[in-house]
């Protein structure tokens, strides 16, 4: 049986703590948009609960950027949060929230950083803040059981490479560079991380291509663009329509017929 809390109960928070996993929720605006659904690892440092209002994570860098652009989206900020018992009781946890993006480089992160003494990874690309409105939890009876082998560290190394190559002075191995190229848009064409954007703009970098054929961001828009001609050409047309059938009416009116329907006050 779920139950349902306004704040995350004391309850829960050690058994969110345990958890080497858990998956985010969000979406853009647009009824066309693309949901996204997000896997993160990792325990300890990498995420936690603040007070019964406010979870965060640490956002790691990647190549998609759904979840800043939808958080940045203006009158957007939607998100759900989730964890799953793989082992033990079933059970999962669900917390919806709005979600604040703290980026790499801004004062805001570095103060996080800094206040709760966390580590802050190369690949670090900024702090999820969530203000939780609603938290929940559901049975989870059919999730399968497995077995926590260990957490991934080929992200981190990845990374660690890069910065090293770029301290070395090859630029083109820049986190902005980076960031600039596969963080500045959403697979919908919305603006990522502002860093990123900001540094494409300076640098004239190109986007990473994301998603192809008709769901391409560019055939998105055309195709939205026709959507709202549609109503136009058939106004038009409409006009086009009586202009012509006035005309042709007239036409075949005589003369005489003509007069006879201005006598009887038919025709101006």
């Amino acid at each position: 049986m779920g139950v349902f809390y306004e704040t995350i109960p004391d309850s829960l928070v050690s058994w969110i703590h345990e958890q080497q996993m858990f998956c985010v929720g969000t979406a853009p605006l647009s009824g066309n948009g693309h949901i996204n659904i997000s896997p993160k690892g990792g325990q300890g440092q990498q995420f936690g609960v603040l007070d019964e209002r406010t979870f965060w994570y640490m956002d790691m860098t990647g190549s998609g950027v759904e979840t800043t652009a939808h958080l940045h989206e203006p009158g957007n900020g939607r998100i759900c949060v989730m964890f799953t018992a793989f082992t033990g009781p079933p059970k999962i946890v669900r917390i919806w929230g709005t979600g604040r993006v703290l980026e790499n480089g801004t004062a805001e992160y570095e103060a996080f950083v800094q206040d709760r003494k966390l580590s802050s990874a190369f690949s670090s690309r900024s702090i999820i803040i969530v203000d939780v409105h609603q938290c929940g939890t559901s049975c989870g009876f059919s999730v399968p059981y497995y077995d926590f082998v260990g957490h991934r560290d080929i992200l981190e190394k990845h990374f660690a490479t890069k910065q090293k190559k770029y301290e070395e002075g090859n630029k083109e191995e820049s986190m902005d560079r980076y960031w600039a190229w596969k963080s500045q848009k959403s697979i919908d064409g919305l603006p990522g991380m502002k860093r990123g954007v900001e540094f494409a703009e300076k640098e004239g970098v190109a986007p990473l291509k994301k998603m192809v054929g008709r769901y391409a961001p560019e055939n998105q828009a055309k195709e939205g663009a026709r959507e709202k001609l549609e109503p136009v050409h058939l106004l038009l047309v409409l006009l086009l329509g009586i202009v012509i059938g006035g005309a042709m009416a007239l036409s075949v009116v005589t003369p005489e017929r003509l007069q006879a329907l201005r006598e009887k006050s038919m025709v101006v």
